[in-house]
């Protein structure tokens, strides 16, 4: 059962408690007439929708929930380039913060950006983007991040009977031409960890990398490990993931987070909201299990 269900129930029968208390007491008609309406005004607000008292005045239109992805978005974080199916994992957990800060599907309004233009200095079209955004000090400094709802390695993606298909560590690596979509944590996991001689390919978005894959014009690929394992099982026939890299100083790992405008103080909201899926409901383990657990193993690449 949902927590804002239960809200509503245990406010509805709080009310029948005050009634009921009031009459067999003898308690004057103005008394039971004000708790009523006190009981009436807040399961009204509980149960209307449209946000909760965090969010109130905090949207960027009142009463509804505006959210942005990626255009066009990719599984297995948005299955069908359809948000509003709920289906995929950035579009379940969305959809699971919307409701514990009270908004209906009916309130909640989808918007699409490209990567670059979420993550720029200015004012935004969304109250929260999630694209597989990685928390960075850099980002910091033109927009807000929530709470990661989402830990996960680089991962290397060739074809299977390639040169870099058997590498085990970072050494056997320098020599490849390398891909990934431009302003993302791969590329600069590229530059700053793998190092290769050549310098890697930017390109505008995952689609033109993998496509570049696909036509041989560069030898692997660097993108999350749930991209790259459904890229290989689905999108690449014959690549294969060659393997994730282990967290180290240099590249700690990629924790996932929502992006917001520069201090908005939606960002405390969401926070709640993703505190009760992770440590109260398990929402958040339950959405992984459901659209990610196919897409989390893979060998472990050496850095040295």
């Amino acid at each position: 059962m949902k927590q804002r269900s239960i809200r509503v129930r245990l406010i509805a029968l709080g009310a029948a408690a005050i009634v009921g208390l009031a009459a067999c007491g003898g308690s004057d008609e103005a008394t039971e007439d004000s708790a009523e309406e006190v009981t009436e005004e807040s399961v009204e607000e509980t149960a209307s929708g449209t946000g909760n008292d965090c969010t109130a005045g905090k949207t960027l239109v009142e009463g509804k929930l505006t959210i942005a992805t990626g255009n066009p978005a990719y599984e297995p974080w948005v299955v069908g380039d359809a948000p509003e199916s709920k289906e995929g994992f950035e579009a379940a957990v969305a959809y699971g913060v919307a409701e514990e800060m009270g908004f209906t599907d009916d309130n909640v309004v989808w918007v699409r950006t490209g990567f670059d233009e979420a993550i720029q200095p200015g004012a935004k079209n969304f109250d929260f983007n999630l694209q597989q955004y990685s928390i960075t000090e850099e980002r910091k400094a033109t927009v807000s991040f929530s709470d990661p709802y989402y830990s996960t390695n680089q991962a290397l993606v060739a074809f299977a009977d390639s040169p870099v298909a058997s590498a085990t560590s970072v050494s056997e690596l320098k020599g490849l031409k390398f891909g990934a979509q431009a302003g993302t944590t791969s590329l600069e996991f590229i530059t700053s960890v793998i190092q290769p001689d050549a310098e890697p390919f930017a390109y505008d978005d995952n689609a033109a990398a993998k496509a570049a894959l696909e036509a041989k014009q560069i030898d692997a690929i660097v993108v999350d490990l749930p991209t790259a394992l459904y890229i290989s099982a689905v999108e690449i026939e014959g690549s294969k993931v060659v393997g994730q890299f282990p967290p180290s100083e240099v590249a700690p790992g990629d924790d996932f987070g929502m992006v917001f405008d520069l201090n908005n103080p939606l960002v405390e909201c969401v926070n709640e909201a993703l505190s009760r899926m992770r440590d109260l409901t398990y929402e958040l383990v339950s959405i992984e299990e459901t659209w990610l657990s196919g897409y989390t193993g893979a060998p472990v690449i050496s850095l040295d």
